[in-house]
C-alpha cells in the first residue's frame, strides 16, 4: 500500500475512532435524559439531532473510505457511490443548519421574558418538528444532484475537466455551467447559515459581556445580581464554542471548495477533495467532545453511567473472591 494512502487511511480511521463513540455517547446521554424526565427541552432535542446527524456523517464517509483505503472492503460501485455521496452531502448540510438553529435558539433564550424575541423562541420551540422536517426536505433537494452525477468509475474521459475526483468515486458534470451552478448552490447552503450563526454568536457574546458588567456593578453597590442565570450562561458559551469550531473548520472546507471551482483540472488528484472531507468531518467528530465537556446534562449522565458500571464491576469482583 502506498504511504500516501496509508496516511489518509489512518486520518479517516482516527476520525471514525473519535467521532463514532463520542456521538453515540451524546445520543445515549440524551436518550437517558428523555427516559428520566419524559421530555427533552428544545435545545436538547436539537443537540440530539445534531449528534445523530454527525454520527451518520462520520460513519458513512470516514468509516467506509477508511475500509476502502485499507482494502478491507470494496463497496464503491456506481450505486454505492451515489448513495454514499448523497447521504454524506445531505447529512453534512443538515448538520450545518442544525448548528445554526442551535445558535439561533440559544440567542433567543437569553432574551428578556415578555419581549417579542421571547415570543419567537416559544414559537420556534412549538414548531421545532416542522423546522426539522423543512431542513430535511431542503438539504435532500439540494443534494439530489449527486445522485445523477456520481459514478463509481470514470467512464467518460471527455468530462474530466468538469468533475471531481473523490478517489473511489467521481462526480462528473455534463458542462462547466452545471458544475458552477451546483458549486454555487452548495456554497450558498454553507455560507448563509455560517453568517447567521456567527451573527447569533456575536449577539450572545455581547449580551453576556453586558450582563457580566451589570452583575459586577450591582455586586459592588450591594444590589441583587439578576440577569442571565448560570445554566443559561454555560449553555450560551457551549453554543459559541460549537459555532467557533464550525466556522474555523467549515471556513477551510469552503475555501477549498471555492478553489476547486476556480481550478480547471480537478480530476487528476483527490487531494483537495480529501482535505475538504477531512475538515468537514472533523467537525462531526470533534463537536460531540465539546458537547460532552460543556453540556452539564450530557456530562452528568455519562458520569453517572460510568460510576454505576464501576460500582457493578466492584460488586462482581467482590462476589467472585
Amino acid at each position: 500500500m502506498p504511504s500516501e494512502e496509508l496516511a489518509r487511511g489512518f486520518l479517516y480511521l482516527s476520525l471514525t475512532v473519535v467521532g463514532v463513540p463520542s456521538n453515540i455517547a451524546v445520543i445515549l446521554a440524551l436518550l437517558l435524559l428523555l427516559y428520566q424526565e419524559n421530555r427533552l427541552l428544545p435545545a436538547d432535542a436539537i443537540v440530539l439531532h445534531l449528534a445523530c446527524t454527525n454520527l451518520l456523517v462520520v460513519g458513512v464517509r470516514c468509516l467506509l473510505v477508511a475500509l476502502a483505503l485499507f482494502r478491507l472492503a470494496n463497496i464503491f460501485g456506481d450505486i454505492s457511490c451515489k448513495a454514499v455521496i448523497f447521504i454524506y452531502r445531505t447529512f453534512r448540510g443538515f448538520s450545518i443548519w442544525l448548528t445554526f438553529i442551535l445558535s439561533a435558539y440559544q440567542c433567543l433564550s437569553i432574551a428578556p421574558p415578555g419581549s417579542c424575541w421571547a415570543s419567537v423562541r416559544a414559537l420556534v420551540a412549538h414548531y421545532l418538528g416542522l423546522v426539522f422536517l423543512f431542513l430535511w426536505v431542503l438539504n435532500t433537494c439540494m443534494s439530489s444532484a449527486s445522485i445523477t452525477f456520481s459514478f463509481g468509475s470514470q467512464n467518460n474521459s471527455s468530462l474530466t475537466n468538469d468533475g471531481f475526483n473523490l478517489e473511489f468515486c467521481y462526480v462528473l458534470y455534463p458542462s462547466k455551467l452545471s458544475k458552477d451552478i451546483n458549486g454555487a448552490v452548495q456554497l450558498t447552503r454553507d455560507v448563509v447559515p455560517m453568517a447567521l450563526m456567527t451573527l447569533a454568536s456575536v449577539i450572545i457574546l455581547v449580551f453576556l459581556h453586558k450582563n457580566s458588567q451589570r452583575v459586577k456593578g450591582l455586586r459592588s453597590s450591594g444590589g441583587s445580581s439578576g440577569g442571565v442565570g448560570g445554566a443559561e450562561q454555560r449553555a450560551a458559551k457551549s453554543v459559541v464554542a460549537l459555532v467557533t469550531l464550525y466556522v474555523i473548520l467549515y471556513g477551510v472546507d469552503n475555501g477549498l471548495w471555492v478553489y476547486t471551482l476556480t481550478v480547471r483540472k480537478t480530476m487528476s488528484s483527490p487531494l483537495v477533495t480529501d482535505l475538504r472531507v477531512f475538515f468537514s468531518s472533523l467537525y462531526a467528530a470533534v463537536s460531540p467532545l465539546v458537547i460532552i465537556a460543556s453540556n452539564r446534562k450530557v456530562n452528568s449522565r455519562l458520569r453517572c453511567v460510568v460510576q454505576k458500571k464501576s460500582a457493578q464491576e466492584k460488586v462482581t469482583s467482590l462476589s467472585t473472591m
